[in-house]
């Protein structure tokens, strides 16, 4: 009779990088600049962050959304970005695109004033708001 063990089989041996998770840099420079990428996303969006402190919402959320954007558009044009990629080439630029465009979005349609103004959107809340 065969051993039998309680552990579930090893099928999977490593685990792989997602696809240009490379250096954005060659392997002898330093640490920031082998993963300039994924720095300037996180300093845009950190500028944005420090923008939206010093009172000035709309304008602070349109740069956090324009550097997830700018991340989707690095993402499809560098064939390496370091830590900026997460997954498959698609699904990065999916979830950093469609983030960024739905803050971009509600940042233009932010109550007072707000400089983008949908219509259909009176008729869909009038019943749950008003």
């Amino acid at each position: 009779m065969g051993k039998f063990s309680r552990r579930p089989p090893k099928l999977t041996r490593d685990t792989a990088r997602p696809e240009g998770g490379g250096r954005a840099a060659p392997g002898d420079a330093p640490a920031p600049a082998r993963q300039w990428p994924l720095l300037a996303v996180l300093g845009t969006t950190g500028l944005g962050l420090l923008i939206v402190a010093f009172d000035a919402f709309r304008v602070g959320t349109l740069v956090v959304g324009l550097a997830l954007i700018g991340g989707a558009a690095l993402r499809w044009a560098l064939p390496s970005v370091g830590m900026l990629a997460v997954r498959s080439r698609f699904t990065d630029l999916f979830t950093y695109g469609g983030l960024g465009l739905a803050i971009v979005l509600l940042a233009l349609m932010a109550q007072p004033h707000p400089w983008l103004k949908i219509p259909f959107l009176d008729e869909v809340l009038h019943f749950t708001v008003r």
